[in-house]
């Protein structure tokens, strides 16, 4: 079904990988297409409860857009690719549905900004991230100058994307670019363990999470705690919540089946 990326189900995850090696990975307007296609099946199946996007080699994840078909465009062009680029990343993020970056090399430009879209982001010791469009004369298209500065602070954020250096993993984990390091012979099974822990939490509650913090994050508190009250109404009223919590009386392991 895909030219570009490798989809596969195991059990309750979704594991998506960037196959174009030969390429570093870069997100050409085929590979963005077959993106949206696979975040959208993922989205459909309700029997996918996690998302682990990794790409194919060891060197990269992905290394930043595809340069050469870049330098062909016009502005308009341009202009209508990052559109593209950063409707197919929102995807990701709004997924409602836990997805795991399995950062296994270069992460930079449009590959870092998806990495930034996803949920949690393990990346290998060996891994290199970075928002080089500087360098290139130009700035980030898919959402970098906006979710960079989320994650980092605009400082650090500035620092980045200014100097368009790159920076490893234990730098990117310490200012919180990345949530774990773990090394590149592990990385892959361990988002697949983080994955299958996440895929056995009560789907509703889950989504309800992820929304009160992306949705709570630039409202003021009072905002987003009133976000969070109706949300935690909501959820109470669903069938996992009276598993959980008959399961925690009851001293047995609960089954969840996102009712």
């Amino acid at each position: 079904m895909f030219d570009n990326l490798l989809f596969a189900r195991e059990g309750a995850t979704a594991l998506v990988t960037l196959n174009r090696p030969q390429s570093l990975n870069a997100l050409n307007t085929a590979m963005l297409v077959e993106l949206r296609r696979a975040v959208l099946e993922a989205r459909a199946d309700a029997g996918v409860r996690a998302l682990v996007i990794t790409g194919a080699g060891e060197k990269a994840f992905a290394a930043g857009a595809d340069i050469r078909e870049l330098a062909g465009m016009s502005p308009p062009a341009m202009q209508e690719y990052a559109r593209h680029g950063q409707e197919v990343i929102g995807l990701v993020e709004q997924l409602g549905k836990p997805v795991i970056a399995a950062i296994n090399g270069l992460a930079l430009g449009g590959g870092c900004e998806l990495a930034m879209a996803c949920t949690l982001r393990m990346a290998a010791d060996t891994a290199q991230l970075g928002q080089p469009e500087v360098n290139l004369g130009l700035i980030p298209g898919f959402g970098g100058t906006q979710r960079l500065a989320r994650l980092v602070g605009q400082g650090r954020a500035l620092d980045l994307l200014l100097t368009g250096r790159s920076i490893d993993a234990g730098e990117a984990f310490r200012i919180g670019l990345i949530d774990r390091v773990t090394p590149a012979s592990t990385l892959l099974d361990e988002a697949r363990a983080l994955a299958q822990l996440l895929s056995g939490k009560p789907p509703l509650a889950v989504r309800g999470i992820l929304d009160a913090v992306r949705h709570g994050a630039d409202a003021p508190l009072a905002g987003g705690q009133a976000l969070e009250a109706s949300i935690f109404g909501l959820v109470s009223a669903s069938a996992d919540t009276r598993e959980g919590v008959s399961a925690f009386l009851e001293k047995r392991t609960p089954v969840f089946k996102g009712e």
